[in-house]
C-alpha cells in the first residue's frame, strides 16, 4: 500500500529516488557516511544561522535573508528532487541557505522570548534520539500502514500550510496556522507529532539501503534526514512560541 507512490512521506525516499543507474560506484552506502555528512551539513546549517543572528542583534534588518535562505532551499530541494545526482553538489548550498532561514526566525524568536530557541533546538534532540531508541527496539514498528498514515498526514499540513501562505498573501490570516489560540496550539502538536514520525520512516528507509545503494546515495539521504529533522525544529520552535503567547 501507498500514497502517490510513495513509501516515505519524505521525497527524498521514495523508489524514484533510489533506482540504480549506471553512472555511480560499486561501493555502497553506509551509515557512517550519511552521520559524517550530516553532521558536516549541520555545522553548515550552524554557520549562516549564526552569521544571521549577530546580523539581527546587531541591528541589521534580516528580513531579507530570511526570505532570500527559504527560496534558495525550496529551489535546491526541487532541483535534488528530479537531480538527485547533484544532491552532493546542491546539498551545502542548501545547508548554508537554510541556515540564513533558521537564523532570521530563529533571532526573531530569541528576541520576543529570550532562550527558545535553545529550548526547542533542546526538545529537538530529546525527540530525534527517543525516535531512535523507538526505532532501534521496535517498539514502533514501521509497517506500510504506518507509513500510509504518516504520508497522508504530512501531504495535508503540506497543502493547509501552502493554502495558508497563499492566503497571507492577500492579508487574509488562517487563525489556526498563525495564531496562538488552542485550536493553533492544537494544530501545532499534531504537525510536531507528524514529523517525529517521519523520523522513523527515514530511519527505516535509511536501514533498508544501507550496504545496498550506491554511496553516491548518501547525499540524497542527508538531504531526505536533514529536510525532517529542520521541519521538526521549526514545528517546536512554532509550537513553544505559541505556548509562551499564551501563558
Amino acid at each position: 500500500m501507498s500514497v502517490f507512490g510513495l513509501r516515505t512521506s519524505n521525497p527524498a525516499f521514495t523508489n524514484y529516488f533510489w533506482r540504480k543507474s549506471s553512472r555511480y560506484s560499486k561501493a555502497k552506502m553506509s551509515l557512517s557516511g550519511i552521520i559524517f555528512k550530516s553532521l558536516f551539513m549541520l555545522v553548515l546549517v550552524s554557520c549562516t544561522a549564526f552569521y544571521t543572528w549577530h546580523l539581527f542583534f546587531a541591528g541589521v534588518n534580516t528580513k531579507w535573508y530570511t526570505a532570500i535562505g527559504a527560496l534558495v532551499a525550496i529551489f535546491c530541494s526541487v532541483f535534488i528532487s528530479y537531480r538527485n545526482n547533484a544532491a552532493k553538489y546542491l546539498l551545502p548550498i542548501y545547508a548554508l541557505a537554510k541556515g540564513f532561514f533558521l537564523g532570521g526566525i530563529s533571532a526573531y524568536a530569541h528576541k520576543r522570548f529570550p532562550g527558545l530557541p535553545f529550548q526547542a533546538i533542546g526538545v529537538t534532540l530529546l525527540t530525534f534520539f527517543v525516535m531512535l531508541f523507538l526505532y532501534q527496539w521496535k517498539l514502533i514498528r514501521v509497517t506500510r500502514e504506518f507509513r500510509a498514515i504518516v504520508i497522508s498526514a504530512s501531504a495535508t499540513i503540506f497543502m493547509l500550510y501552502f493554502i495558508g501562505w497563499i492566503l497571507w498573501l492577500f492579508d487574509i490570516r488562517v487563525p489556526f496556522l498563525w495564531g496562538a489560540s488552542w485550536y493553533a496550539i492544537g494544530f501545532n502538536v499534531i504537525t510536531a507529532i507528524v514529523a517525529s514520525l517521519s523520523l522513523l520512516l527515514d530511519f527505516d528507509y535509511i536501514n533498508r539501503y544501507i550496504g545496498k545503494a550506491p554511496k553516491e546515495r548518501e547525499w540524497v539521504a542527508t538531504w531526505g534526514f536533514l529536510i525532517t529533522l529542520i521541519w521538526l525544529y521549526v514545528e517546536v520552535l512554532r509550537l513553544l512560541k505559541k505556548l509562551a503567547i499564551r501563558f
